[in-house]
């Protein structure tokens, strides 16, 4: 389970900005009667970017839970860029940092893997995670932030349609795609 993970996105104050900028030009608008609308349909567009990607666009710390088990276990979420803090949590969901000894994390093409020594009896972990391709709505990608601006404007201007978005945004997102087979093998 991942909190805070793929497709929930909550834009920052000047992330917030940039993406209503972006949209208001895509749209030709000029007015800030609907900035709120547009900052969320931005959102929107992000999160169904992340979830369509497989991956995380702007860079937030995000908290994973794994079950306790031996061997590498992968965190679920790319790309992983920090494994800051890794705590078991009892039977009454107490949680407790594990011992430095207890694990090991890796970080390997940006996949984030933890391996488990000694749960100290935990009957779960929670790892926080920092994942995300880019540190701003800047730095994303220019393909992958045109589409998301062309979905967020077309969701404005198209809210009472129910003809699909235009096929050019995910031709947008396409070479950014990533598939990882759930049976990944930490070596």
């Amino acid at each position: 389970m991942v909190a805070n993970g793929p497709g929930v996105v909550t834009l920052g104050p000047q992330d917030r900005v940039r993406a209503i900028d972006a949209v208001k030009a895509a749209l030709a608008l000029a007015r800030d009667d609907h900035d709120a609308l547009l900052a969320a349909l931005a959102e929107t567009a992000l999160g169904l970017a992340e979830q369509f990607l497989g991956q995380m666009l702007i860079a937030r710390t995000i908290t994973v839970t794994l079950p306790v088990q031996s061997g590498w276990q992968r965190m679920g979420v790319v790309p992983v860029t920090a494994i800051t803090a890794v705590m078991g949590v009892n039977a009454d969901g107490v949680a407790t940092p594990l011992a430095a000894l207890g694990y090991e994390i890796d970080l390997v093409r940006g996949e984030g893997w933890l391996r488990l020594r000694d749960a100290g009896g935990a009957v779960r972990v929670t790892a926080e995670v920092t994942a995300g391709l880019a540190t701003d709505w800047d730095a994303i990608p220019p393909a992958i932030r045109q589409g998301a601006v062309m979905l967020a404007a077309y969701l404005f201007s198209e809210r009472d349609t129910t003809r699909p978005p235009p096929g050019a945004i995910t031709a947008l997102w396409r070479p950014y795609r990533s598939f990882t087979l759930t049976g990944s093998i930490h070596s």
